[in-house]
């Protein structure tokens, strides 16, 4: 059986809008490395979303994956929304378009390229990988 890799997002916004960045911290074989980015007007959820996408896009061959987020519109969106968000014509429950339906596509497509396990975690609770995430995503946008 192979290990899984263990990966923990986060997304950061200074205004929402406003300047936002992304990170992931991503553990194999207890080897860690990070990815981090940045885009200059955009929110809070678009980074949650990209981190998750940047992190499995990072993995070319299909994988066991565990990916922890903070964000329970991430988790829940791809777990229990987007179901219904397809069948719909990517209309929500009250028939309005999805938003980030692009993103949504994007980490659909990965969601079912790897086998993903999704774990939520309480943010800014001290949990030494997420607080790893956010800095990194706070990195990407310092670094604008």
């Amino acid at each position: 059986m192979t290990e899984s890799i263990i990966i923990f997002t986060d997304g950061a916004c200074r205004g929402n809008p406003g300047p936002g960045g992304w990170g992931a911290l991503i553990i194999d074989k207890e080897q860690e490395f990070s990815l981090w980015g940045g885009e200059r007007d955009t929110t809070n959820n678009k980074m949650e979303m990209t981190a998750a996408i940047k992190a499995l896009e990072y993995f070319k061959e299909s994988t066991d994956i565990h990916l922890t987020t903070d964000s329970n519109y991430v988790k829940d969106g791809i777990e229990n929304w987007i179901d219904g968000w397809k069948k719909n014509g990517w209309k929500t429950a009250s028939k309005k378009p999805v938003k980030n339906k692009d993103l949504w596509v994007r980490l659909d497509e990965l969601n079912n390229f790897h086998n993903v396990a999704w774990n939520w975690v309480k943010g800014h609770s001290g949990h030494r990988e997420n607080e790893m995430a956010d800095m990194l995503a706070n990195k990407g946008i310092d670094e604008l």
